[in-house]
């Protein structure tokens, strides 16, 4: 019901319902590189009808220069700093679709303000999955690293508000269980047609 006339079940009136009770917060995704953050939030966004934000682009906007780049001239820590201060900055800019690096959630504060000014949802993928999907992408500095890096995260992207499965079906198939799921997460029922 909003304002004392039932809206009609279907498509639009659970999209509009998902970004209304968002309010300012940000859907946040995160996980494992591989995970399809970037593919998933794009079409997500798209379905919401809401601004999609890749964490990691705008780093390289603001670094002026490639994640590679700047961990060859800066290291890690100087990227997680920077990492840190412009999730901040874009949680400031919901709602959205936020998709970040897979270490962002090493960092208490981000995680902290992640908890706060959006629902977290965790793309959790299988090894094999992450394995396969980065082993073709040479952009990533620590691909090379993801059997060593999955369990130290793994139980950080737990605390999530939301955990569904990246799996090797269609993106829409992994939206369609996302958007089963914000409802009772944001506090209103899915009234879905069946």
């Amino acid at each position: 019901m909003a304002d004392g006339v039932a809206q009609k079940p279907g498509k639009n009136g659970l999209e509009t319902a998902v970004v209304r009770a968002l309010g300012n917060r940000s859907i946040v995704l995160i996980g494992m590189m591989g995970a399809g953050k970037s593919s998933i939030g794009r079409r997500l966004a798209s379905r919401l009808g809401i601004p999609f934000v890749d964490a990691d682009m705008e780093i390289e906007n603001a670094a002026g220069m490639t994640i590679p780049e700047i961990f060859d001239k800066h290291g890690e820590p100087y990227f997680r700093a920077g990492e840190a201060r412009v999730i901040a900055r874009l949680l400031d800019n919901g709602p959205q679709v936020l998709a970040t690096g897979g270490g962002s959630v090493m960092d208490a504060q981000t995680r902290a303000l992640i908890g706060s000014k959006g629902i977290s949802i965790w793309l959790k993928a299988d090894i094999d999955v992450l394995l396969k999907r980065t082993k073709r992408r040479n952009d990533r500095p620590l691909a090379e690293k993801i059997k060593d890096l999955l369990p130290a995260r793994e139980p950080l992207y737990a605390q999530a508000d939301i955990v569904v499965q990246s799996r090797d079906e269609p993106h829409d198939a992994i939206i369609e269980e996302i958007m089963t799921k914000l409802p009772g997460r944001l506090g209103f029922g899915a009234e879905r047609p069946l």
